[in-house]
């Protein structure tokens, strides 16, 4: 009866008996599996078989995630506004309070020589509820009710919604000297998103928790622009911009700790971007909102117990081209397909079957069935151990000892006295020569042959990429966000100087000095160190730090000379940080002055926004004074087109500089750049920074570097499975098989003392239980023959078959 090869293969198997867990069976399994799964991966991620563009393609998801982040520098711009504000009228609040007694007149004058920020003030007694003094437009007073200041929490800030519709935000501090009655200071100011650089299409506004817009700003009109630019249709704007605050206050109102994973970081608050329906033209309107947030996650300040969040919505042209091969993913799975089963069915038919194949012919010869040949593989380590059991079924049947010669009794038979018997040994050792390691190596190839290329060198992006002209415009508008925003704490810090010098006087003791400046340093840890420097350079007072220059002269970082009257200086030139001091005069003192020095790091934290790249603050002559990342002070920058950059920058145009936004080739491949000089007026005006950012447009979320990164990583998923299952193979089957091979060859040269333990129940472990055995049998038929067992197991000789090598243990 003719048996069928698939039959034969499947009573192989069923006589070989081992788990399927254990093995040489699981790691080619599992990497047929991670293939499969692999290429059904790749057609999805980077195939798509459907007609037109996708949603991505159309809209990159970098756009979207560009005006999340232009919300997010709203939001956090607002809530310092608002911080900062609160802080200020509290903080000079408790200065007055803690001198003499002043008219309501002396303190709103003295409040709006320093700050200018609010639009309107008032101080009114509590008690009679009679206005004392007002500076600026009127304050809704009747907004405060007086006899309900005494409960908890009255003293907050509230909005107020006005006749005509806007907006105010009161702030409320109480004036309090002892035998007079107590004075309630109101300060009024609008919701507008200060320092923001809008550019000409993006319009911000400021929503309730329950939608409503409650302020809003751009986009410019063609009045507003010096340039021939078309009418966006301001009206449908406003409309588009409510629809989507109502949209996104849902979002808007969740709680941040839930709604984000663990560790995953970035803005502290809610956060994220919704797009409207596409409009006449093939142009989609694109909206980003945040929620004020303080800095720390999960805390709370005055402005985020306001309920507010920032939105941000540009009209963004559609992308209608595409790149790429949209079967691409379909050609690259099928590929792995076919290579990867050549490999499956190369470690199939030269690893597993020869190995299952060994369990059962050494299982037959323990069971005595030794009339048939032992059915030998033609490679590796399997072959060695397949002429091992030939050798011990001819020693079992009396025709061949270990020394080489035939017995008594038929059955014995050579092979090596005849030509044909020379050949066929020739093949043997030429099969004994490929090893299984390099098997599993040929299969590793196999696999790299798709997976290199996929890491390497198919769907790259190149200069190809299409960068869309709004992410430019973000770069340079964000840009000069950060630059206004590090503008802005410069110049408030210098305010506080002023603030505190103008309390100070010229009646104060050095030991009152000393609490004022503690007291201003704890509100506002922008500082490392304050301290009041008289006028021949020695120090009155301090708090923080020790002064690290109090008698260095003051130079304009413009022209690196100066009268010693710049109000900000920066000093420490070759040292290892720069230090920024800023100055303020105590009136009636004789040129004596209060100090703050900055800190480094409070600098350094402004420009820590996700989605621009590096960022640097240079100064007049290109040299870096601050960075997001690691940086030496005052080194140059990095290339020399950022110098042109920041060089063409702050050439003025028109009545001032701009800021700008280039894309250029480099050989790291497309970077997106932007620089952004100071621009408007107070004291950091005098210093002539540029903050300048820049990065590669690969780490954007654009279509063609997506696909790349998606090819990239289904080459580096392909060389991971690889390696994964054929290491594992190597360690639970190719290295006991070499062990294994060594001492089959032992005992059939021999050895019958050296007792073969199988170390694992799977199909090594079975042949080596079988040789046991026959070891066992080996020194039973030499006891029934007579031998002298030590005689015969210390005096091993060379094998008789010729092409059997040994192979020393």
């Amino acid at each position: 009866m003719v048996i069928s090869p698939a039959k034969r293969w499947h009573r192989i198997r069923e006589r070989a008996g081992m788990p399927l867990l254990g093995g040489v069976r699981p790691p080619i399994a599992v990497l047929a599996a991670l293939l499969l799964v692999l290429s059904g991966l790749t057609a999805l991620g980077l195939g798509r078989t459907a007609p037109g563009l996708s949603d991505a393609e159309a809209l990159p998801e970098a756009v979207r995630i560009s005006q999340q982040h232009f919300a997010e520098d709203g939001a956090i711009a607002l809530r310092a506004s608002l911080d900062e504000s609160i802080t200020d009228l509290e903080r000079t609040a408790s200065l007055f309070n803690a001198g003499a007694p002043v008219t309501a007149d002396t303190v709103l004058d003295k409040l709006g020589s320093v700050y200018q920020k609010w639009r309107g003030s008032s101080v009114v007694e509590i008690k009679s509820g009679r206005l004392l003094a007002a500076r600026g437009e009127n304050v809704p007073l009747l907004a405060v009710d007086l006899e309900s200041l005494s409960d908890e929490g009255s003293l907050a800030p509230r909005l107020i919604r006005l006749e005509n519709g806007e907006t105010r935000l009161l702030i409320l501090a109480l004036l309090s000297w002892d035998g007079l009655p107590q004075q309630l200071l109101i300060t009024s100011n609008s919701l507008n998103v200060p320092g923001v650089s809008l550019g000409k299409f993006r319009a911000i506004a400021v929503a309730d928790a329950g939608g409503t817009v409650l302020s809003s700003d751009g986009p410019q009109t063609p009045e507003e622009d010096d340039a021939d630019t078309p009418d966006v249709g301001v009206g449908r704007t406003e409309e588009q911009l409510r629809a989507l605050a109502e949209r996104s206050a849902g979002t808007a109102g969740q709680n941040p700790l839930t709604t984000r994973e663990p560790g995953s970081g970035g803005y502290p608050g809610v956060s994220g971007s919704t797009t409207g329906s596409t409009l006449i033209g093939g142009e989609r309107p694109v909206a980003g909102y945040a929620t004020l947030a303080a800095p720390e996650t999960g805390g709370s300040t005055d402005a985020t117990g306001l309920g507010l969040f920032v939105i941000t919505m540009v009209t963004v042209p559609e992308n209608t081209s595409r790149t790429g091969d949209p079967l691409f993913g379909l050609w690259s799975a099928a590929a792995l397909l076919v290579i990867g089963a050549l490999a499956v069915a190369l470690l199939l038919g030269t690893v597993q079957r020869p190995l299952l194949r060994l369990v059962v012919e050494s299982r037959r010869l323990t069971r005595g069935d030794l009339t048939r040949p032992v059915t030998v593989p033609r490679f590796g380590e399997a072959r060695r151990i397949g002429d091992a059991l030939e050798r011990l079924r001819l020693q079992l049947l009396g025709g061949l000892t270990p020394g080489g010669g035939t017995g008594k009794g038929t059955g014995t038979r050579t092979s090596a006295s005849t030509g044909k018997g020379r050949t066929d040994t020739g093949k043997r050792l030429h099969g004994r020569r490929v090893g299984t390691r390099a098997l599993l190596a040929g299969g590793g190839i196999l696999l790299l042959i798709w997976s290199a290329p996929m890491m390497l060198l198919l769907n790259r992006a190149g200069d190809t990429a299409v960068v869309p002209q709004q992410l430019v415009n973000d770069q340079r508008d964000r840009t000069d966000t950060v630059t206004d925003r590090v503008r802005r704490a410069l110049n408030e810090g210098h305010a506080d100087l002023r603030s505190v010098a103008t309390l100070i006087g010229d009646r104060t003791a050095p030991a009152d000095m000393a609490k004022v400046l503690e007291r201003t340093r704890t509100e506002h840890p922008r500082y490392r160190s304050l301290y009041v420097l008289s006028a021949d350079g020695s120090v009155l007072a301090k708090a923080g730090d020790d002064p690290q220059h109090p008698g260095d002269k003051r130079t304009s970082t413009r022209t690196g000379t100066g009268t010693g009257t710049e109000p900000i200086a920066v000093l420490g030139e070759g040292s290892k940080e720069p230090r920024i001091t800023g100055y303020a005069e105590l009136p009636g003192r004789d040129g004596a002055l209060v100090v703050g020095e900055f800190r480094v790091d409070f600098l350094n934290s402004l420009l820590k926004r996700p989605g621009l790249g590096q960022i640097r603050i240079v100064d007049a002559e290109r040299r870096t004074v601050g960075s997001n990342t690691g940086y030496r002070a005052f080194q140059k920058l990095p290339s020399s087109r950022l110098d042109s950059l920041v060089e063409a920058t702050g050439q003025k145009a028109g009545l001032g500089t701009r800021p700008s936004g280039v894309l250029f080739h480099d050989d790291d491949g497309i970077q997106i750049a932007a620089a952004a000089p100071f621009a408007g007026g107070g004291a950091a005006k005098s210093l002539g920074w540029t903050v300048v950012s820049w990065q590669p447009a690969s780490a954007l979320a654009i279509p063609e570097y997506s696909a790349q990164n998606r090819t990239v990583l289904a080459g580096l998923l392909g060389v991971t499975a690889a390696a994964a299952c054929l290491g594992w193979l190597h360690i639970v089957v190719v290295r006991p098989l070499r062990e294994l091979a060594k001492q089959a060859e032992t005992l059939a040269d021999g050895d019958r003392r050296t007792v073969l333990y199988p170390r694992h129940h799977d199909e090594v472990g079975a042949i080596a239980r079988s040789l046991e055995l026959l070891r066992q049998q080996l020194q039973e038929q030499r006891r029934r023959e007579g031998a002298p067992p030590a005689l015969a197991d210390s005096t091993p000789g060379p094998p008789a078959l010729s092409h059997a090598r040994s192979v020393p243990s």
